[in-house]
């Protein structure tokens, strides 16, 4: 089985996409250079490049990974990325975790956290 992952990409206006992909490195020169295949949002952003990837298992786990990023503000994925570039990763109980487990909770208990996206919750 093939793995997927969850990729966040920094456009030529400072904005950040984060998609899915089994390749990532296509999907950015996808995006860098086929109207037809990339994204709506990054054709008029160009170019893109690739700051921060992360496998998971599954399309589907790729797609809740996803709905958990794009969730997040600027600001947290801005963190998210400089974590990972400066090495460190979720380790002992990361705050990427404490978050995923406090988001948890309250959805348990019928509430939504503070930023979290509205509408559709994930299953």
């Amino acid at each position: 089985m093939e793995s997927w992952s969850v990729y966040i990409v920094r456009c030529a206006d400072g904005s950040l996409y984060t998609g899915i992909a089994k390749d990532v490195t296509r999907r950015v020169e996808e995006h860098n250079a086929n109207n037809l295949l990339a994204a709506n949002y990054t054709r008029a952003r160009r170019p893109v490049t690739l700051v921060y990837q992360e496998a998971v298992a599954t399309r589907s786990a790729a797609g809740r990974r996803e709905y958990e990023v794009k969730c997040m503000s600027k600001g947290e994925k801005e963190a998210l990325i400089r974590a990972v570039r400066a090495g460190v990763r979720e380790g002992e109980r990361g705050r990427r975790a404490r978050m995923r487990e406090e988001s948890e909770r309250r959805r348990a208990e019928g509430g939504r956290m503070k930023g979290e996206c509205r509408g559709r919750r994930p299953a």
